[in-house]
């Protein structure tokens, strides 16, 4: 785009030699003003060019083009919730909004129970906050922030993993680009995949045709947050697709991606300050978010790359020795398959 500058230099180039256009004519004055106003104007026109691409665009009004142009809404944020078990004396209530807690996050009752004559309770809990931050290990929700009377125990019998983060603007963009160059029509595996898609918490679908002889069809799913899908979340697949898929398929099984465990064992030479268990627990996290960028998209795990993350590692001032599943060499993963962090052994 040219500046205000610019465009004054070419105006006054197509004007004869001949009349004075120095700074202060009269030409170069009555001259200069247009050249600002069209600046403006291609500033303007561009703004409109960029609320066409869709590259440009995010937010609102990434939201707004992809929903106007083929009918996709953008998967919004949910709530973790999970089933706790509660201890108590008989006959002691917890209360629809009572709160239980991990040390960082609460939970919100979602019913009204009373402890029975076993001394303990069932009570389905939501957690107060959007997104993953939801989502915690077995036994970590074990307190009352406030006390309640005759409650003493609590915990989750399982981990919580249904807490999904909003869409974001490129899963967004990438479910528009699959829709305008990979149409799902008439129930082709596009269209199944399509589907799956569509159901809020699934971050990824491989479809499998005819996996079972002619008129079968399978679909292998994995979550937002780029881990196994939970049994629940495979129902909701298979009851969204079932209400979309046309008469005559004989078969549709619908299944989580199976998980690879990718298990490391290095020899580390710590920085100063920094434990084993620390630094291990570092490697961890960092080895998780780059198998999270795998899934569904790569058919290994780099072992160069495992190398190169651990000595990126907080804490880390050296390797040697390191295997992946026992091996020096790349991973392979499955067409059903999702890389998942095992254990690290240092």
């Amino acid at each position: 785009m040219e500046t205000a500058k610019e465009i004054h230099t070419r105006m006054l180039s197509h004007i004869n030699n001949e009349y004075d256009k120095t700074e202060g004519s009269f030409i170069y004055d009555v001259t200069k003003a247009p050249a600002i106003e069209f600046e403006t104007t291609q500033k303007e026109i561009s703004k409109v060019q960029d609320k066409l691409d869709i590259e440009k665009l995010s937010g609102d009004e990434l939201t707004r083009f992809v929903y106007q142009r083929t009918g996709i809404r953008r998967k919004l944020a949910t709530k973790a919730v999970t089933t706790v078990i509660i201890s108590g004396t008989e006959g002691a209530t917890i209360q629809s909004g009572d709160i239980v807690a991990t040390d960082t996050v609460n939970f919100v009752s979602l019913e009204e129970k009373t402890v029975g004559e076993s001394g303990r309770m069932t009570v389905k809990v939501e957690s107060e906050e959007y997104g993953k931050i939801g989502n915690v290990p077995v036994g970590s929700i074990n307190r009352f922030p406030v006390s309640i009377s005759g409650l003493v125990d609590v915990y989750n019998p399982a981990p919580v993993t249904n807490g999904y983060e909003e869409e974001t603007d490129d899963e967004l963009r990438q479910r528009y680009y699959d829709k305008l160059q990979r149409p799902g029509k008439s129930g082709n595996k596009y269209h199944y995949e399509e589907w799956a898609k569509e159901v809020v918490g699934v971050g990824g679908a491989r479809v499998v045709p005819r996996f079972n002889g002619p008129l079968t069809m399978k679909v292998v799913i994995i979550d937002s947050n780029k881990q196994p899908a939970s049994n629940e979340l495979i129902d909701r697949v298979r009851e969204h697709i079932e209400e979309e898929m046309p008469f005559g398929v004989e078969e549709l099984l619908v299944k989580s991606a199976d998980p690879l465990p990718i298990n490391l064992s290095v020899s580390l030479t710590l920085d100063d300050g920094y434990t084993e268990e620390e630094t291990i627990e570092n490697i961890k996290k960092n080895v998780k978010e780059y198998l999270k960028s795998l899934a569904f998209k790569s058919t290994f795990v780099s072992y160069a790359k495992i190398g190169g993350i651990i000595i990126d590692s907080e804490g880390v001032l050296d390797y040697q020795n390191l295997l992946v599943n026992g091996g020096a060499a790349n991973i392979p993963i499955g067409n059903e398959e999702i890389a998942v962090m095992g254990g690290v052994n240092g």
